[in-house]
């Protein structure tokens, strides 16, 4: 790859998950503290990202794919994303800060699948190049984490900071997309199926039966990731970890030791092992959190954030390279955000629902929580998802066969794929 075009992927991607991690990490503390949130009002906060992802395949599908640049929709995107955010800074309740969080996610998710795409279409081998790429995507999280630990944010009450340091942030990459390599659609003429029209062509990679047992497992795995991402902050300021923000970038830095070993790992491991060890890492972090405190046990507290390099690259940057295998050329953007819809989308929307209702139910007093019983839920959920995809997935490496757009209503069935 030209040197010029992976400094540019790089800094997409830095700037991508920076905006992102500098107030999603800890946007629970902020409602709960600033906002006087109830745990249920955080679950409904947290499912702005489902909707955006759900949302994701129809905004790629309808203009990425057939009208538009990909980095000429990521820079638009991401400019008026800048403006929802600085305005979400100045909501003075629950109520004012819904709207402009739910416009801002619905979004930027499609921008996931974006930056995705415009990278794979960069690359000759996806599955060398691609991890050297996001690994900076992870460095970006990392150091809005510790920005945020080393201003204090957190002990000082100042987290709406974090919402106008993400809109700067957006604002910056909203000019420079349009500096990256030109990502122009590709397919032309009309759309030959509502399915085709809406971005779902790529969901003929469900005939694939092995595809069809990951998007499942990706589904149900993102329940239990819904409690993460909306309440481990909250978490560790109740147990009183200091600079809980700045500590939680540990995981992201887990997370970039392991993705630069993910061509490694693939090749000796394959997708199977991979994928089953990311799951298995998510329930050893639950049961981590549910036993650790703050004095003897907090080692367990950092063994559980530093699982996240495992937990996210084995099971979601796995996938994605699985998905982008699949995928003819023609559908690198819509497999990107069909795989989007499922994760981020339907697995986060039942996750968040949920966690934000257990949540309120093991509230023991006004400030504290039965946090044992709230992360071993996740940890159960978990198990059975892993037990259940050793025992049906089976890494079939052959095409999917999405040459031809599928209507809606010829969506394969379970028993059709078995």
């Amino acid at each position: 790859m030209n040197t010029t075009i992976r400094i540019k992927l790089s800094i997409m991607m830095f700037l991508e998950f920076f905006i992102w991690g500098a107030w999603f990490v800890t946007l629970g503390t902020y409602l709960l503290r600033n906002l006087n949130a109830t745990g249920t009002q955080v679950g409904v906060a947290f499912l702005t990202q489902s909707i955006g992802a759900i949302v994701a395949p129809f905004i790629i599908g309808l203009i990425a794919d057939r009208f538009f640049s990909a980095q000429k929709i990521l820079g638009v995107l991401h400019l008026a994303g800048a403006a929802l955010l600085w305005h979400a800074s100045t909501a003075a309740d629950f109520s004012s800060f819904y709207p402009n969080i739910l416009s801002y996610m619905i979004l930027y998710m499609p921008t996931l699948a974006l930056v995705n795409s415009i990278a794979f279409r960069q690359m000759q081998n996806p599955q060398k190049e691609f991890a050297t790429i996001r690994v900076l995507g992870t460095l970006g999280w990392i150091v809005a984490g510790l920005t945020i630990g080393w201003l204090n944010w957190e002990q000082s009450g100042s987290l709406q900071s974090t919402f106008l340091m993400a809109a700067g942030a957006s604002a910056l990459l909203g000019v420079f997309s349009f500096t990256l390599p030109a990502t122009p659609p590709v397919k032309t003429g009309q759309a030959s199926s509502l399915g085709d029209m809406l971005g779902l062509d790529a969901i003929g990679l469900l005939k694939n039966r092995s595809y069809l047992i990951f998007f499942l497992a990706s589904i149900a795995i993102c329940i239990p990731l819904a409690f993460y991402y909306g309440f481990t902050n909250p978490f560790l300021n109740e147990v009183g970890m200091k600079a809980a923000a700045g500590v939680q970038s540990l995981g992201q830095v887990s997370e970039l030791l392991f993705m630069l070993l993910i061509p490694v790992f693939f090749s000796r491991l394959g997708v199977k092992k991979m994928l089953a060890i990311g799951m298995g890492a998510w329930v050893l972090r639950y049961v981590c959190f549910a036993y650790g405190n703050a004095e003897s046990s907090y080692w367990m507290l950092i063994a559980g954030i530093v699982l996240h390099g495992i937990c996210y690259d084995f099971f979601f940057v796995t996938g994605q390279i699985y998905t982008d295998n699949l995928a003819g050329e023609r559908f690198k953007s819509s497999a990107q955000g069909f795989i989007t819809l499922a994760t981020y989308g339907v697995g986060m929307l039942i996750g968040t629902l949920l966690s934000g209702r257990i949540f309120d139910a093991y509230q023991t007093t006004p400030t504290t929580h039965d946090w044992r019983m709230i992360w071993l839920i996740p940890a159960g959920i978990a198990v059975v998802v892993l037990l259940l995809f050793l025992l049906l997935f089976k890494d079939r490496a052959q095409p999917a066969q999405v040459a031809e757009a599928p209507a809606l209503d010829a969506a394969p069935t379970l028993a059709q794929a078995n």
